[in-house]
């Protein structure tokens, strides 16, 4: 299945204009919050009519302006996850559930519900009503009854945003396993680089109502002119597998065969992970550095040096582990000589890396 989406709406300020594929995965729209996200999503969903555009969803044209095609969004077959769970409150968590799978068309293929609730943790929910439910417990029930609603797409608008930092490591993993188990595109609005680097299988990159980059998640925020959300956000993605645990708490992995230790990851040996590692994190050395603290150092290639508005730059490096980026000022990068095609080594403090810059692969 994809999704094909070409939009042209005046917005206030600006005009948003875009054009771009959603593959089956979560395809991530990126940028600062007043972008043009949102509004992309309700146009998707039918909830806004933009001035000029053209939806296409597994060969159904949802919307076509030109032609004065415009399916209504009870017919587009969506499920829509909205910052908040949006649940039924005189409903418990099994007839909420229920009431997505009677929007399901006679005839179409429907997850079964026994799957759902086991894929999304919510068999001890089953009798409970929302007001006994935490933040993230009511949106592990909106995505089950997005999913038992036989969608051809899965539209999820900042589904985080409302929850608390606790409540957010608590739902990454479903979103994670959502990602995982379902074959349909699901549309995913973040300005958040922890949520793109660990759901993202396509990232959207928007500013100001236009793509600035799209792509596979690691080619996109490993690119230093990509900065939708600011140089403070910058940071690549590196895949890992888990080697081992040690007594010491941490855990070691390898990346392209490059040791990494970081604390302890809830994963078990051999298991692929998704490591974001921000740029403000790395410190780079023209020698290889000894007598440091720090356990991991990544050499490699300098691809790229892009300098910011600011006193910084961002340095762009390939290891072998894959692309890293460094946030340095322009003073250090003098006076380190740094020049592209140079080697250097990129210097990573294990406990630098938070547990929610860590997911699944």
């Amino acid at each position: 299945m994809m999704l094909d989406v070409s939009l042209r709406h005046r917005l206030g300020a600006f005009t948003l204009d875009v054009q771009f594929r959603a593959p089956p995965g979560v395809t991530v729209l990126f940028g600062r919050s007043g972008s043009g996200k949102t509004s992309i999503v309700n146009a998707v969903a039918g909830l806004l009519m933009p001035d000029e555009g053209r939806i296409v969803s597994d060969e159904r044209v949802l919307l076509e302006t030109a032609a004065g095609v415009r399916l209504k969004p009870h017919r587009r077959r969506l499920g829509y996850i909205f910052q908040e769970g949006r649940l039924f409150p005189h409903l418990t968590v099994r007839q909420n559930l229920g009431y997505g799978a009677w929007f399901a068309p006679k005839g179409a293929a429907r997850a079964d519900l026994a799957q759902v609730v086991d894929l999304l943790g919510l068999g001890a929910l089953l009798e409970r009503r929302p007001a006994a439910l935490s933040g993230g417990e009511k949106q592990r029930v909106a995505i089950g009854r997005a999913l038992l609603a036989a969608p051809q797409l899965i539209l999820a608008d900042e589904p985080l945003a409302a929850l608390d930092e606790a409540r957010k490591a608590e739902i990454l993993p479903y979103f994670e396993r959502l990602r995982d188990a379902v074959s349909v595109p699901i549309l995913y609005v973040s300005h958040s680089a922890s949520e793109v680097a660990r759901l993202a299988t396509t990232v959207v990159a928007l500013e100001a109502g236009r793509v600035i980059a799209q792509g596979p998640a690691a080619e996109v925020l490993g690119n230093p002119a990509v900065l939708p959300t600011g140089a403070r956000e910058a940071g690549a993605v590196l895949l890992a597998r888990v080697v081992a645990h040690h007594a010491d708490g941490l855990s070691e992995l390898s990346a392209g065969g490059i040791p990494l230790l970081l604390p302890r990851v809830a994963a078990h040996p051999g298991a692929s992970l998704r490591i974001r590692i921000a740029a403000h994190d790395v410190i780079l050395a023209r020698t290889r550095p000894e007598g440091l603290s720090a356990l991991n150092i990544l050499s490699g290639v300098i691809q790229e040096i892009r300098p910011g508005g600011g006193p910084g730059a961002i340095v762009a490096i390939d290891t072998a582990a894959g692309r890293v980026l460094s946030r340095v000022t322009r003073r250090s990068a003098a006076a380190l000589g740094l020049a592209v095609g140079q080697e250097v080594h990129a210097v990573v403090k294990a406990v630098a890396v938070a547990t929610t810059d860590i997911g699944a692969a």
